[in-house]
């Protein structure tokens, strides 16, 4: 009975290692990435300490500019429809932050907060953009409010999309996609960050875009095919486990320049209750709800 239960037992491991090995997915080279997500505005820049970031500059040179950040896991892609419309009136620029879309990924204990603003502000003062209105998406937004606290003379204005950066309340977080629940656990992360994630990406996509048809195929293709590149799964992984520098109203009171807030009502990732802590901590800033 003891060598049959073994027997089975080694069975089940075998077809299990088989089952992961067999979902494993390697790097992808940049080279290659680059054939598929380079967009036809596509530049690439070096910064000083080495970091090659892949940016786009687009619209009338000498009209105001608005600077516009991605959110975690995805790229400068993500503003594509705003970057078409706003290009005519503005100068756009995008940026993807290190580890990110095609830029290179720094050392993963380097993938903070503080590090994404650092780039930000390398990027506009290379280009020698001196005063601008900076935009962000999620984790974008965290960098971009934390960015107006580091450097607000470079500033006109602050807009904040769905920006994250406020300890969650019980309760809050409860429908987040289950892709982050799994990549909060060590093991889910040991066991997951080689394999194949199409399916979860997917869903974790779905879970955050309201409209599900804005969920397709090439979206998906996008997010995972990016992920895949040099480094980059383990940049993400390290943001998901480092430490995090909380908002408080104390430290958000101090932003000064002009604040715009846009939040979704039905927002799984970034609770739309943040709107409104910002508002009461930003003083003079206006809100969009939609």
């Amino acid at each position: 009975m003891l060598r049959r239960t073994l027997a089975v037992g080694l069975t089940i491991v075998a077809v299990l290692a088989a089952g992961w090995l067999a979902l494993r997915r390697a790097d992808i080279p940049y080279d290659t990435l680059e054939m598929v997500y380079a967009t036809p505005d596509s530049q690439f820049m070096t910064l000083d300490d080495g970091l090659k970031v892949h940016f786009t500059d687009t619209g009338p040179q000498d009209r105001s500019a608005i600077v516009l950040v991605h959110g975690f896991s995805a790229s400068l892609h993500t503003w594509e429809a705003w970057k078409t419309d706003l290009e005519l009136d503005y100068r756009i620029i995008t940026l993807d932050l290190p580890g990110h879309g095609l830029s290179r990924a720094d050392d993963p204990v380097e993938a903070t907060i503080d590090r994404f603003v650092e780039v930000v502000h390398a990027v506009t003062q290379r280009l020698e953009v001196d005063r601008f209105t900076l935009a962000g998406s999620s984790m974008g937004g965290n960098t971009a409010w934390q960015y107006a606290l580091q450097h607000p003379e470079t500033l006109d204005g602050l807009i904040l999309v769905a920006a994250s950066g406020w300890p969650e309340e019980e309760g809050e977080g409860d429908d987040s996609p289950f892709i982050f629940t799994v990549l909060s656990n060590p093991i889910g992360r040991a066991v997951l960050k080689d394999l194949d994630m199409t399916s979860m990406t997917r869903s974790g996509l779905e879970s955050s875009y309201s409209d599900q048809a804005l969920v397709t195929d090439e979206l998906v293709e996008r997010f995972v095919a990016l992920s895949r590149a040099p480094g980059h799964r383990a940049t993400l992984l390290s943001i998901m486990t480092g430490d995090r520098v909380f908002a408080t109203p104390e430290t958000v009171s101090q932003i000064s320049v002009p604040t715009l807030l846009m939040w979704g009502r039905e927002d799984n990732l970034v609770p739309v209750s943040g709107a409104q802590k910002f508002a009461d901590a930003i003083e003079g800033s206006q809100v969009i709800i939609y």
